[in-house]
């Protein structure tokens, strides 16, 4: 039997306009009036007509709504194509890869780097969150529109993924607490402002440190727990006490400090936050008070200053965040942590963190690719903000 060859040129464009004007026939066949025993199905064949005409050979950047065209160009480009998300090198975010930019003293001008800090030397349970970035790396999917602000971040601004920050030992959690440090002072006078991925909690008292040396911090913190312990097995910098001593360093404003979501047992340990003056709100509090007024508390309580966001993987429940190293039953649900960022849209968040992501105890990837969901969320807000520079990529 002789081969059939498919056309590819001017025959071939007419074989599938062909093709398009068969299956049109056959729609019109389906949508006919039907006679005899069955009711007929009404149809409006002139807007029928009407959405073939604007439809059938159109690009999307051409018929789309006014304002889906600017994202939907920045996405296809002039060569009308979609990246494929399962090509090419995973980054934070699917941005582009600059681990040159943290070589240099402005950071390549960048307005946002995405960092990852590989560090969970502070651990009081199960290890693993230094694998963290990289299992944010491997998701997909995420962004680069965020339907619910109604904006695509990277097109507002100038953002890479820079890599991870480099620490001279894996071996001492106070080292690489000075290494963290370093590096982000260096990221706050480049005027840059980072949105990182841990790495256990025990990394945001650095990030905080370098970021709010100059003026006290405001923090939005989302988790199962306060992290305001003291000193315990000898040390001070584990991931159950970050925010203790970020405020005794002065670098966050206790006052300006709304904890979401908290429970579990470890209760006993958060007498700072209270005896600080930072806001609880517990995960039974948010129940009774509803997610619109936990919005409207946090924004109170943050006010118009320079305002940093952590977010710990288990301040969501369990069933939507196994992978983490002190799950706590009971939390948030991924569409109310979402939403609540949401509620933080227009304040001046400088900066901010989703850490506590040990992929190893999630083999389903869910718990990566929530995290990675909440980290486009503050990347999104970052971009927001009323002092966050108007700039094209």
């Amino acid at each position: 039997m002789a081969a059939v060859q498919r056309g590819t040129g001017a025959g071939g464009a007419a074989s599938a306009a062909s093709r398009l004007r068969l299956a049109d026939a056959a729609v019109d066949r389906l949508l006919l009036p039907q006679t005899g025993n069955r009711s007929p199905q009404m149809f409006d064949h002139n807007k029928l007509e009407a959405l073939r005409q604007k439809y059938r050979d159109a690009r999307e950047t051409e018929v789309a709504p006014e304002r889906f065209r600017a994202p939907l160009n920045h996405i296809l480009g002039a060569a009308y194509r979609r990246p494929m998300p399962y090509a090419g090198i995973p980054t934070l975010l699917d941005e582009p890869y600059r681990p040159e930019a943290a070589e240099l003293p402005d950071f390549a001008g960048l307005d946002v780097a995405l960092i990852g800090v590989p560090m969970d030397l502070g651990v009081t349970n199960r290890p693993g969150a230094r694998f963290g970035p990289r299992a944010l790396r491997t998701i997909e999917r995420i962004g680069p529109y965020n339907h619910a602000l109604e904006t695509m971040p990277r097109a507002r601004c100038r953002v890479a993924d820079i890599g991870d920050v480099p620490m001279r030992s894996r071996y001492s959690l106070d080292q690489s607490i000075e290494d963290i440090a370093a590096f982000y002072q260096r990221v706050y006078r480049a005027g840059v402002r980072p949105v990182s991925v841990g790495g256990d909690h025990s990394v945001s008292f650095p990030i905080l440190a370098a970021l709010g040396a100059e003026r006290p911090l405001g923090l939005v913190h989302i988790d199962a727990h306060c992290d305001t312990m003291g000193a315990i097995d000898g040390t001070k910098f584990h991931h159950g006490g970050p925010f203790r001593q970020a405020v005794l360093a002065g670098a966050l404003d206790p006052e300006r400090t709304i904890q979401i979501g908290i429970r579990g047992a470890a209760e006993i340990f958060w007498g700072f936050s209270y005896d600080s003056g930072m806001t609880v709100l517990h995960i039974e509090d948010v129940d009774r008070l509803g997610i619109a007024a936990v919005i409207e508390r946090a924004r109170a309580v943050v006010g118009d200053g320079p305002t940093y966001i952590s977010f710990d993987d288990d301040g969501l429940d369990p069933a939507y965040a196994p992978g983490t190293g002190t799950p706590e039953a009971g939390g948030l649900t991924p569409r109310e942590a979402q939403a609540i960022l949401h509620g933080l849209k227009g304040l001046d968040i400088v900066g901010g963190d989703v850490v506590e992501v040990a992929p190893q105890y999630d083999p389903g990837t869910l718990t990566a690719m929530v995290g990675a969901q909440m980290l486009f969320e503050i990347f999104t807000l970052v971009t927001l903000g009323p002092h966050f520079p108007r700039r094209a990529a």
